[in-house]
C-alpha cells in the first residue's frame, strides 16, 4: 500500500477516535485548578478574605466541571440514541447541493444537510462530514437549525447549510460520511458512519469580464434580424457548373484551360436573419506533461474554467440566444437549464479530454471562442487564416492564476506562516518552476498572432 494512501486509510478510521486535543488541555487544566484550591493553607499567612475566596474558586470549579460531565454524559446518552434510530428506523444523513450568489459571484456551492429523529446533547453539537472520491474529506459541517413537524412544535429533524469549498472545479462521487456527537467544549466527539452516496459538482465562479461586441452568425429562427447583413458563402470560393442564364463574367477560365468545363463563381451571399450566438472554449493542451506538474495543471485547469464561465456569463446577458457548444461529450440531465448544462460541461470539462482545435471551431457558424496559453501554437493559427473580424476570442492567460505580490509573500515564509492550500504553495515555487518560462514563451507567442490576425481579441 502507498503511503498516501496509507495516511488516507489512517485518516478515515481516525474519526472514530472519540477524544481530542481539548480533551488533554482541559485535563490539565483541571489538574492545575484542583491543586490550587486544595493545597494546605499556611494558618500564620493566611489573609482575612483568603478562605472564602477559596471557597467560592471550589464552588465555581465544581459548578464548572459538573456543567462539562453532563454534557459529556448527555452525548454519549444522544449518541447512544442516534445509533438505535440508525439500527431500528433506518434514519440516516440526508444532503443535497445548491448554488448561490455570494459577494457578487454566482455559483458558490452551499451543502444542505438534514437528519431525522437526532437530539442534540445538552450544551452540545451535532456536526457531520463527507468522503468522496479516494477518502478525500471535507471539513465539519454543523447542523444547527431546527424543522419542525408540521402544525406541530415539535422538532422533526435538525438542518445545516454550509458553505463548501473544494480544491478543484469538477464532478466528486460521494463515497460515505459521518455524524459526530460534541459535548460543549469539544472534549468527546463520538461518530457513527453514515451510507451516502451519488455525485455532485463544484461548478465555475465569476472572474473580471472582458465584454466584447458580438454577432450571431447562424440562423436557427427568422425572429431576430440583424443591422449588418451577414454573409452566408464564403468570398467566392464555390463554384458551380456553367447553366443558361449565370452570368459570363462570371465563368472560371482557368479551371476551363485546365479541365475543358465551363463553372461559374457563386457570388456571396447576405442574409438579413441571424439568431444564436454560438460559443467555444477549447481544452486543448499541447505543453509537454514533463513541463507541467499536477498541481499546476489542476490549478491552470480552474482559473480557466472560472474565466470561460464568466465569458459565457456575459455572452448569455446579451439580446441574443446563446449556444455552448463544447468540445467534450457528456450525460448532462435535459431537465436543466442552458445555464446549469454550461456550467456543469465546464465544471466536468478536462485537459485534452476532446476534439483538436481546428476539428472543434468553425468559423462560418462560432462567433466566440475561449483559448489558453497551452493551445498549439499552429492549429491556432491555422485556425486564424480562416476567421475574420465577426469572430471574437479571448485568449486567458494561465499564468494569471499564480500572480501575486512575490515580496508580501516571502515576507510571510520568512515568519513561518505555512500556506493555506495548493494554490499558496505553488505561487511560492512558480518564480523558480521551469513551467513558468514555458508557459510565459507561449503566451507572447500567442498574443503576438492574435494582434497580427483579423479578429477581435480579449485578453483575460
Amino acid at each position: 500500500m502507498k503511503k498516501n494512501q496509507l495516511s488516507k486509510l489512517i485518516r478515515y478510521y481516525a474519526q472514530y477516535f472519540p477524544f481530542t486535543i481539548n480533551t488533554f488541555l482541559c485535563g490539565v487544566a483541571a489538574y492545575i485548578g484542583y491543586r490550587i484550591l486544595y493545597q494546605p493553607l499556611d494558618k500564620d499567612e493566611v489573609a482575612p478574605f483568603r478562605p472564602f475566596i477559596i471557597l467560592m474558586g471550589k464552588v465555581v470549579f465544581w459548578f464548572i466541571l459538573g456543567l462539562i460531565v453532563l454534557s459529556v454524559l448527555s452525548t454519549i446518552g444522544t449518541w447512544l440514541y442516534y445509533i438505535w434510530l440508525k439500527k431500528s428506523r433506518q434514519y440516516k444523513l440526508q444532503v443535497s447541493f445548491t448554488t448561490d450568489t455570494v459577494n457578487g459571484k454566482k455559483n458558490k456551492l452551499f451543502l444542505n444537510a438534514r437528519i431525522e429523529g437526532v437530539r442534540r446533547p445538552i450544551l452540545g453539537f451535532v456536526k457531520g462530514r463527507l468522503f468522496y472520491d479516494d477518502k478525500e474529506m471535507t471539513e465539519k459541517f454543523s447542523l444547527l437549525s431546527n424543522k419542525r413537524k408540521e402544525k406541530s412544535i415539535w422538532r422533526a429533524a435538525i438542518t445545516g447549510r454550509s458553505r463548501m469549498e473544494l480544491p478543484d472545479i469538477k464532478e466528486y462521487e460521494l463515497k460515505g460520511g459521518f455524524i459526530f456527537f460534541e459535548d460543549m467544549l469539544h472534549l468527546c466527539s463520538f461518530a457513527v458512519s453514515q451510507p451516502i452516496g451519488g455525485h455532485f459538482y463544484q461548478p465555475p465562479v465569476l472572474e473580471a469580464d472582458d465584454d466584447k461586441d458580438v454577432f450571431p452568425k447562424k440562423t436557427e429562427s427568422m425572429d431576430v434580424r440583424v443591422d449588418q447583413l451577414r454573409r452566408v458563402e464564403g468570398e467566392y470560393l464555390n463554384y458551380k457548373d456553367f447553366e443558361s442564364g449565370d452570368d459570363v463574367r462570371r465563368i472560371v477560365w482557368k479551371v476551363y484551360a485546365k479541365n475543358r468545363e465551363l463553372v461559374v463563381r457563386v457570388p456571396e451571399m447576405y442574409e438579413p436573419y441571424a439568431s444564436h450566438l454560438y460559443f467555444y472554449a477549447s481544452f486543448s493542451n499541447a505543453l509537454k506533461k514533463q513541463w507541467l506538474g499536477d498541481g499546476y495543471q489542476k490549478e491552470m485547469l480552474n482559473y480557466y474554467k472560472n474565466n470561460v464561465w464568466t465569458v459565457y456569463d456575459t455572452l448569455a446577458k446579451k439580446e441574443w440566444a446563446l449556444r455552448y457548444i463544447p468540445d467534450q461529450d457528456f450525460n448532462i440531465p435535459e431537465q436543466l437549464s442552458d445555464d446549469e448544462k454550461a456550467a456543469r460541461i465546464i465544471s466536468n470539462s478536462t485537459w485534452n479530454g476532446g476534439k483538436p482545435l481546428q476539428q472543434y471551431f468553425n468559423p462560418r457558424t462560432g462567433t466566440v471562442l475561449c483559448i489558453s496559453s497551452l493551445t498549439d501554437i499552429e492549429e491556432l493559427q491555422n485556425l486564424l487564416d480562416n476567421c475574420d473580424g465577426s469572430t471574437v476570442v479571448y485568449f486567458v492567460k494561465l499564468s494569471g492564476v499564480f500572480r501575486q505580490f512575490a515580496a508580501w509573500t516571502w515576507f510571510k515564509r520568512l515568519i513561518f506562516l505555512p500556506p493555506k492550500d495548493r494554490l499558496n504553495r505553488l505561487r511560492a515555487t512558480w518564480i523558480f518552476s521551469p513551467t513558468r518560462m514555458q508557459v510565459l514563451k507561449k503566451e507572447k507567442e500567442i498574443e503576438a498572432m492574435l494582434n497580427k490576425s483579423s479578429v477581435n481579441t480579449g485578453i483575460l
